[in-house]
Parts: structure tokens; C-alpha cells; sequence
């Protein structure tokens, strides 16, 4: 399976995180080339891709390998290793990749600090060189990283025949849905004219859903906000009355309502929030509702 792309696996020991960004002309990479587990590290396997790297990286680092070793495991045992590119990074941050002598041109890696970025049938050495500066300069969680990361690349030349797919994934101990498993985020694009700018939308999405609000960002419904979110709640059918900024019961709970089919639960409850609100989830009514 031929996979021409660009990548970045990274580690992040502040948010306790590993992560894989990557995008190409191939539709869906996001079903092959990351793979990941909390506490253990993650692998980009891309360019003729063995699929089995994924899994068996994972497991040789977490029965204790290094990055390194645990690499130079999985090329021992490949006779295609030539035709392959692989990066892994391991629970304490290190780094190793690997560029076969038979990808296609530009082909190449390079590793920092916790990360390391690959491609292969690229526009040329400055995809790569924009990938480093792409994460190291960016600002954000982990994932917003990353994400930046592609979109250097791409902006520098990325897969020299075009777009096609992008995919960003984050691993956290218990850092699921309902803290039930290590997938904090997994998202893809599979077949898009602009596949890494929707990635970056997708992320800010999840942000909106699953990020808890932040104490600087809780304001109080003051008259002027119990008015708007009133003519909201008035104009989309949750009830009838008038706008009169009175943000009594009766608002709170048709506005929970609203909140449930919005699916923004996370952001406020009308057990936690009865006067105040989410900035984040405000600013979301009003682009959503004008």
C-alpha cells in the first residue's frame, strides 16, 4: 500500500499526551498511518505503509523498548524496509524515525525535542522544515499543535500530487468520552477538496464539545445576556413570552433544552450554571443563532 504523505508524531509530558498528525493525496490515511496508546507512544507508518508497525511498535514499547530499539526491532524483521517510513516516540518523549533508501523523492525526517516529522513524494525540504516550525512556534493543546504542523506543510508545498485526506489523533490516560479509554481525540477527514483546514475546523469542534470551561471564561447573565439568550430560546420555538431579561426558572430549564440538542453539556447545566455561562459557549449561540 502505497502511502505518499507528511506526518508528525509528537509527546507532550505537560498535558501527559502522545499524538499523530498526517495528511496526503490518498483518501482515508487516517484508517492507516496513526496509531497510538496512552503511557506507551505513538507510530507514523506511511510510504509503501506496513500496517503491522502500528500495533507491533506499540507493543515493543510497552513491554519496555525505546523508540530506538524498538525501530530497529521492526526493520530487522522487514525485507521491504527500504520502501518504507516509520517514526515512533515512546512513553518518555524519545524519538526515532526512519526513511528508506527507495521513497519516493523528496523523502525525509527530521526530529526534535519529544516529536518527530516525515514525508515522502513531497514538494521538497521545506515541507519538512515547515512541519518543525509549524509545531514548535504553535501555541494550544497538543492536538492544536499538530494540526498546525500540517498546515505549515501543506501551505509550504505538502504532497507534491495534492490533497486528499487528513487525520489527527491524541491519546491521554482515560482521556475518552467518560474517561472509559485513552482516546481524547480521533478525528478524520477522508475524502476532501481541503482536507487539513477541515481537520483544523473538526478540532476546534471538539474543543467547543468536550473541553471543560475555563474559570476566566464564565461570565454572569447579566440583563443584556438573559435578553439575548431569551430571544433565542422565543425565536427557535423553546418558548413563548417576551424578551424582558428576567433570568428566572422557567429560562433555565427550556434553556437546557437548547443546550441538550446542541449537545453542550459539557460547557453548562442548570445545576452548576444558573446565573453564569460559558464565553466559548456563547459565542457558539450567537454565530449558530445570529
Amino acid at each position: 500500500m502505497s502511502i505518499h504523505t507528511f506526518s508528525i508524531v509528537a509527546h507532550c509530558a505537560h498535558e501527559n499526551a502522545w499524538g499523530v498528525a498526517v495528511a496526503s493525496k490518498f483518501p482515508a490515511v487516517g484508517a492507516v498511518a496513526p496509531w497510538a496508546r496512552a503511557g506507551v507512544g505513538a507510530v507514523a507508518t506511511q510510504s509503501y505503509a506496513k500496517l503491522s508497525f502500528g500495533p507491533d511498535g506499540l507493543t515493543l514499547m510497552n513491554e519496555g523498548l525505546s523508540a530506538a530499539d524498538a525501530l530497529s526491532r521492526l526493520l530487522e524483521a522487514d525485507e521491504g524496509r527500504e520502501t518504507r517510513q516509520v517514526a515512533l516516540v515512546d512513553a518518555r518523549g524519545e524519538v526515532a524515525a526512519h526513511t528508506g533508501g527507495e521513497c519516493h523523492d523528496w523523502a525525509g525526517h527530521k526530529t526534535g525535542a519529544g516529536f518527530s516529522v516525515q514525508g515522502n513524494l513531497l514538494a521538497g525540504e521545506e515541507v519538512i522544515d515547515a512541519l518543525v516550525a509549524g509545531f514548535t512556534r504553535a501555541e494550544g493543546e497538543l492536538a492544536d499543535r499538530l494540526v498546525a504542523a500540517l498546515r505549515a506543510g501543506e501551505n509550504a508545498g505538502g504532497d507534491k500530487r495534492g490533497k486528499q485526506s487528513a487525520a489527527v489523533q491524541v491519546v491521554r490516560p482515560n482521556g475518552g468520552y467518560g474517561g472509559d479509554n485513552d482516546r481524547y481525540l480521533d478525528l478524520r477527514v477522508d475524502d476532501a477538496a481541503e482536507p487539513v483546514a477541515d481537520l483544523a475546523a473538526l478540532v476546534k469542534l471538539h474543543h467547543l464539545y468536550f473541553q471543560p470551561p475555563s474559570a476566566e471564561d464564565t461570565l454572569h447573565i447579566d440583563e443584556d445576556i438573559a435578553r439575548e439568550l431569551q430571544a433565542i430560546l422565543i425565536e427557535q420555538g423553546y418558548m413563548t413570552g417576551e424578551v424582558n431579561g428576567d433570568w428566572d426558572e422557567v429560562c433555565q430549564q427550556v434553556f437546557w433544552l437548547l443546550i441538550g440538542n446542541e449537545n453542550l453539556e459539557m460547557r453548562w447545566t442548570p445545576e452548576k450554571n444558573r446565573r453564569t455561562i460559558d464565553r466559548i459557549a456563547l459565542e457558539y449561540l450567537r454565530q449558530r443563532f445570529g
